[in-house]
């Protein structure tokens, strides 16, 4: 499964993996000031969306602003997950030691692949996400933190929606915690540093 992309091998092996999912626009670089700054001396896995919405690379196709192509959706999910096992082989990383990494539009594939594939992170940090689908049996996500960056005044996202996300990964057994900022749907230094707090809060306790 080709899919452009950068890897970097970490300076500690003993962290997990981040697997960064840029945003509509961005590239398989966007995200890694953000992933020194979560965790320095992890590897990190930066990948580039294979569709293009007027020239800006996707992770998956909409057919308008906040409606998704839930077919494509479903498809580039299960792509990415194989790009995922075979990047593992050719990297030699610990494919059961991923960190999801996702702003927006790759906030939404990394939890389209939560919803999928359950524990196939060990945690995820998601930036300014929807609710990829409904109607899904999720599988048990029992033991996986997940981070939710939020925006009371994004203009993109709801609060009703976000609300809906947390219910959903929590109903699936998610750890769930939520950071509300007033930065609209732009990725604020508060934001990245609350994650940053809440990820080495959970290599300190070992999860």
């Amino acid at each position: 499964m080709s899919m452009t992309h950068v890897f970097h091998q970490g300076t500690d092996l003993k962290l997990p993996t981040l697997v960064l999912f840029h945003g509509t626009g961005g590239n398989e670089h966007d995200l890694l000031p953000l992933a020194e700054l979560l965790a320095p001396g992890a590897s990190v896995l930066g990948i580039r969306g294979n569709v293009l919405e007027n020239g800006m690379p996707r992770f998956f196709r909409r057919l308008a602003e906040g409606i998704f192509d839930e077919e494509d959706l479903i498809f580039r999910t299960h792509e990415v997950k194989q790009f995922l096992d075979e990047a593992a082989a050719k990297y030699g990383f610990d494919s059961g030691n991923l960190v999801a990494v996702g702003y927006s539009n790759g906030a939404n594939i990394a939890g389209s692949l939560l919803f999928h594939y359950g524990g196939l992170f060990r945690a995820a940090v998601l930036l300014h996400p929807m609710v990829p689908l409904r109607g899904l049996a999720i599988p048990s996500l029992q033991g996986v933190p997940v981070f939710i960056g939020a925006g009371t005044n994004d203009p993109i996202i709801r609060s009703e929606e976000t609300r809906e996300l947390e219910s959903l990964l929590s109903g699936a057994g998610a750890e769930v915690t939520s950071h509300w900022g007033n930065q609209g749907h732009r990725l604020s230094t508060a934001e990245a540093e609350a994650a940053r707090d809440w990820l080495a809060s959970l290599t300190v306790s070992g999860q």
